[in-house]
């Protein structure tokens, strides 16, 4: 049982009666030993109290780092720990009252892993929401309303003169590219086609909208033998592959990118990867976004970007990753 005070007080008790009974039985090692000191010192003396000043010197120095090296792992992990990743714990338990500072730590740790995967959880389903919402509007009420304009044009057109319906025709074109620009940008707002068809049939829309948009070819590889996903899991697997993409498009100035989701073992990899221009920053927006969302699912994801040697994203997930999103609502 620890005794009474605070740690560091325990602690300073520690090492005091440690240091003391070190000095003490160095001294009656001294008392009882054949050594005498002469006043004055004698200078055959001087030797046997300089071995004997080393000799506790150093049991007093390996006592103390015994005691303290706890303090160092947790230094250290003092000094890494990420928000984003916290797995590390200080798995040295250290002795008598250090072991209660680093297992207050370790359940620190614990505490704000859990606060940020919850706030973390309520603001992604707020955005899906937001998403969804943004993306009902751009369809019922913006695409709607273009789409009477168009009508309007066509009646407009049977109807002109010659010279008019050319450029009226014209008006008519570009009222309907704007309206299959507010379609593609509600489907990707709310991945319908993942809803209704499923991952694999998602991710192939996605290659075949990122390669019409950015002219950049896409090498699509998805295993057919899948596991059963959540719907919560299917969907952060898509939003990364949407903004692994999507950082292609703006960043890396890529000719090829690969898209592979593969399963190992236990677990289910989804893989983008570019030759592009690489050097990305790994606590970008778009990184940090992607991280977040992989920690909902006990996933991890890793970012390897040298500069020029292009961008490997991968998301490992786990077979026991079952963590869904309504578990922190």
């Amino acid at each position: 049982m620890p005794g009474p005070g605070t740690p560091a007080q325990r602690l300073y008790r520690r090492l005091f009666m440690m240091n003391g009974l070190v000095f003490t039985l160095g001294t009656l090692v001294l008392a009882v030993s054949p050594a005498t000191v002469s006043s004055p010192v004698l200078l055959a003396e001087v030797p046997v109290l300089t071995v004997g000043l080393a000799v506790i010197l150093a049991v007093n120095a390996l006592v103390l780092r015994a005691s303290l090296a706890p303090l160092a792992a947790l230094t250290a992990l003092m000094q890494r720990v990420d928000l984003l990743d916290m797995d590390d714990r200080v798995l040295d338990r250290g002795n008598g009252d250090l072991t209660q500072v680093i297992e207050t730590f370790n359940a620190m740790l614990d505490r704000l892993e859990a606060e940020r995967s919850s706030d973390s959880a309520h603001a992604l389903a707020a955005q899906e929401a937001e998403r969804q919402r943004i993306a009902r509007e751009l369809h019922d009420e913006i695409g709607q309303s273009l789409t009477v304009v168009l009508l309007g044009l066509k009646r407009t057109v049977d109807r002109a003169p010659a010279d008019l319906a050319e450029e009226l025709r014209a008006v008519q074109e570009t009222v309907r590219t704007s309206l299959d620009e507010v379609r593609q940008v509600a489907r990707r707002l709310r991945p319908g086609v993942l809803e209704d068809l499923g991952l694999q049939s998602a991710l192939s829309a996605l290659s075949s909208d990122f390669s019409q948009m950015s002219g950049v070819p896409v090498v699509k590889r998805v295993d057919h033998a899948l596991p059963e996903l959540s719907s919560e899991t299917e969907l952060v697997v898509y939003r990364i592959a949407q903004e692994g993409l999507t950082n292609v498009a703006r960043h890396a100035q890529a000719d090829t990118v690969e898209l592979s989701l593969t399963r190992t073992g236990g677990a289910l990899t989804l893989r983008i990867k570019d030759n592009g221009r690489g050097g990305v920053k790994p606590d970008g927006a778009g990184i940090r976004g992607m991280r977040e969302r992989a920690l909902l699912i006990g996933a991890r994801l890793t970012v390897d970007s040298p500069p020029g040697g292009g961008t490997d994203v991968r998301l490992v997930i786990p077979g026991t990753a079952e963590r869904r999103l309504d578990e922190h609502l």
